[in-house]
This record gives C-alpha cells, sequence and structure tokens, in this order.
C-alpha cells in the first residue's frame, strides 16, 4: 500500500510547496485547495501549527475572518506592518487609560454633587435630571471655583488602593474578597466627608487626612463628633450589603453583556479590508462596553441603598455642605438616625420615595460622559489604525 501523499511533502512541515529534491516527477502543490485534498486541518494545539521558528502558516483558504496568525503575532488582531503592531501593543493600556481616566477624574464633579444632593436632606429640589445637575454645577463652580467640584479626589484613590490591597490580601485566605469594603469602611467615611463638606468652611486637607481620621475613628480619637455619631458596628450591615450586592449584579450583567457580544460578534464577520481594525476593535472593546454596563445596572439599582448608606456614615461628623438648592450658602447635617430601618422610614415619611434619588441626574451626567469618551477613543483608534495599516 503506497501511501497517499505527494513526495514533497513532509508533516507538518508543508508550506504549500513541493521541496527540490533529485528524482522524477516532482509535483509543485501551490493551489489551496488541492493542498486540502492532501491534507488535513490538525487540531488546534498550541505549537503544531509552528514547528520552524519564523515560518508562518498560510491561511487554510480564503475569507477566514481572523486571517493567518503567525508566530510573532497575535490570534485575531491581524497584521498590518510593523506601524500597526506597535498600535496593537499599547491599545489596550490606551483605551483601559482612557477609561479608568474617565471613572476617577472626568466624572469626579458628579460624584461630589452627587453625594453632596444624597445627604442633603433640606433640599426641595431633588436633581433627577441631568439639566438641574449642570445648572447646580456652573453656579458652585462660579461662586467658590473649580476645586468646590474636585475636591476628595485624592482621598477616593487612596480607600480605592486600600480596598485593592486588603482584597488581594483577603481572597488569598477567603472565598469572600468584596467583604474588604468592611475593612476600608472607616477611610471611605472620612473620604465621603471630604467629598461633600463645602470648600467654603473646609480646610486644605492632606493627602493622607483621611487615612489618618479613619484610624481615629476606628480607635475612638481624632476629630470630635458629635453624639449622634452611629458605632461603626452598626455600618457594618448596610456596608457589606451594598459591597456584596454591587458585586454581585455587576459580575452577572458582564457576563451577560460579554456574551450577547461574543453572538453579536460570531455572525457578523468582517471582510479582509477591515479585519485588522475590526479584530482589534473586537479584542479590546466588548470588555469595556461589559464593564460600562455592569457598573450602570448596579448604581442604578442600588442608589436607594447608597443614598441610605452615605446618610448614616456622615451623621454625627458635623459636616457642612453646599445648598444644593441655590449653589451658594451652607447647611449642616443635623439627622438623627437610630440605623438603617429607620433611615429608611423617615426617608419614605418626610422626602417620599424620590428621596432616594436625591442626585440621580448626576449619574446620568457621569455615565453620558463616560459613553462620550469610549466612542471618540473608539472613532480615533479605528482611524489610526485604518492610517496605518
Amino acid at each position: 500500500m503506497h501511501p497517499r501523499r505527494p513526495e514533497g511533502f513532509d508533516g507538518l512541515g508543508y508550506r504549500g510547496g513541493g521541496r527540490e529534491e533529485p528524482g522524477p516527477a516532482v509535483r509543485t502543490f501551490g493551489g489551496a485547495a488541492e493542498m486540502g485534498h492532501w491534507v488535513t486541518t490538525p487540531p488546534d494545539i498550541p505549537g503544531s501549527r509552528n514547528l520552524h521558528w519564523g515560518e508562518k502558516t498560510p491561511p487554510y483558504g480564503a475569507g477566514t475572518p481572523l486571517g493567518a496568525a503567525g508566530l510573532n503575532e497575535e490570534p485575531g488582531l491581524g497584521a498590518g506592518g510593523p506601524g500597526a503592531e506597535q498600535l496593537n501593543r499599547f491599545a489596550g493600556f490606551g483605551i483601559g487609560l482612557a477609561s479608568l481616566f474617565t471613572e476617577n477624574v472626568l466624572a469626579h464633579p458628579c460624584i461630589v454633587l452627587r453625594r453632596q444632593c444624597q445627604v442633603n436632606y433640606h433640599a426641595r429640589n431633588y436633581h433627577l435630571t441631568p439639566f438641574t445637575i449642570v445648572n447646580i454645577m456652573y453656579s458652585i463652580n462660579k461662586t467658590q471655583g473649580p476645586r468646590a467640584l474636585w475636591k476628595g479626589m485624592g482621598s477616593t484613590f487612596i480607600v480605592q488602593g486600600i480596598t485593592l490591597g486588603t482584597e488581594g490580601i483577603v481572597s488569598e485566605f477567603t472565598p469572600l474578597p468584596r467583604l474588604t469594603h468592611v475593612i476600608a469602611m472607616p477611610f471611605y467615611s472620612a473620604s465621603l466627608i471630604e467629598t461633600v463638606q463645602s470648600e467654603i468652611i473646609r480646610d486644605n486637607p492632606g493627602i493622607l487626612d483621611c487615612v489618618k481620621e479613619g484610624i481615629g475613628r476606628v480607635v475612638g480619637m481624632g476629630v470630635p463628633h458629635s453624639k449622634r455619631l452611629l458605632p461603626l458596628m452598626v455600618l457594618i450591615f448596610p456596608t457589606a450589603l451594598h459591597g456584596v450586592l454591587h458585586y454581585v449584579i455587576s459580575s452577572v450583567v458582564q457576563k451577560l453583556v460579554l456574551l450577547f457580544l461574543k453572538r453579536e460578534n460570531s455572525h457578523s464577520l468582517p471582510t479582509e479590508s477591515s479585519t485588522s481594525v475590526q479584530s482589534m476593535l473586537d479584542a479590546y472593546f466588548p470588555e469595556l462596553i461589559a464593564s460600562f454596563a455592569a457598573s450602570l445596572c448596579a448604581d442604578v439599582m442600588l442608589y436607594p441603598l447608597e443614598t441610605v448608606l452615605h446618610r448614616l456614615h456622615i451623621q454625627g461628623t458635623r459636616t457642612i455642605i453646599d445648598n444644593t438648592d441655590l449653589g451658594y450658602e451652607v447647611l449642616p447635617i443635623n439627622t438623627q438616625y437610630e440605623g438603617v430601618r429607620d433611615c429608611i422610614n423617615t426617608i419614605k415619611r418626610e422626602e417620599g420615595m424620590l428621596g432616594f434619588y436625591k442626585g440621580f441626574g448626576a449619574v446620568v451626567v457621569q455615565y453620558t460622559l463616560h459613553v462620550g469618551v469610549l466612542q471618540l477613543t473608539k472613532i480615533i483608534y479605528s482611524t489610526l489604525l485604518q492610517n496605518v495599516s
């Protein structure tokens, strides 16, 4: 029995052409269709298609969406030359950096005003739409300067660093890393005070003041507070509940959105001319879109609980906030909630159900900015990649 293979075939090292060896009837196999007659597609084993260093396996057929990924190419990113490869190398970093900048820096004024509205039980204007939020932002910026909308940004970064650090440590010993919100709770309270305290009566805080005040609240020292200050044991349950629910909701939404986007991308295959650009967008942007949708859904669904949580954290800290109805003047916080249930009942009785959504227009502005930055980043990156390729 004679083997049914060409004389120039040498196993997986076959590259579509016959090897020049002495002997009669040396036959060349250059066509993809003819090669397919002799060679079957090998299994997708890492390294099985690149047995020779520097050689690249040709595509199995025309119209393959991802082309032929060689040894020096990332699968699914396409080959657009050295410039495109250099651009691809920094694509994930640049796109992710733009998203982080939007979440933590550009959207910080929205977070400041959102928290001020949530704890302002005096307010008659609930700021449920983005139009009133933009108007009050302009008024505060005009009367107090730009610093009034960017206060407390350093402390928010410190709290995020403490949360991520403790999460990494706790996750090594327990399957419940999200309970680190309880560990960061006193520092979160100090950061919350810095973001809602009025700039008119506020001293210039140091970078580590939230750490010092958080430790002081744990040990019962530091800045004097009133008798209405709730003990940390009362705040553990709502803080842990908010952290766990936010994690669960965002994880479920993120997985569902990623699954939906993968199915959409599998049904719409790009053409050869747009393979490089489209494959890069498909590699980076679905994760960002899924993360954005997850964060949005979690923030919207847990907004009432966040309002209650912030009011409990701020009570008894002798904090003075801006008047969110006028944009000038200041107001003291003199609540007397006994706990989570009393806070919920009081808000419902005195402010109505919409009282849980005070400042919701700031969320709309915040995520609108995020969508705009993501879309702008996508347009810029697509244009650059097309020019390079």
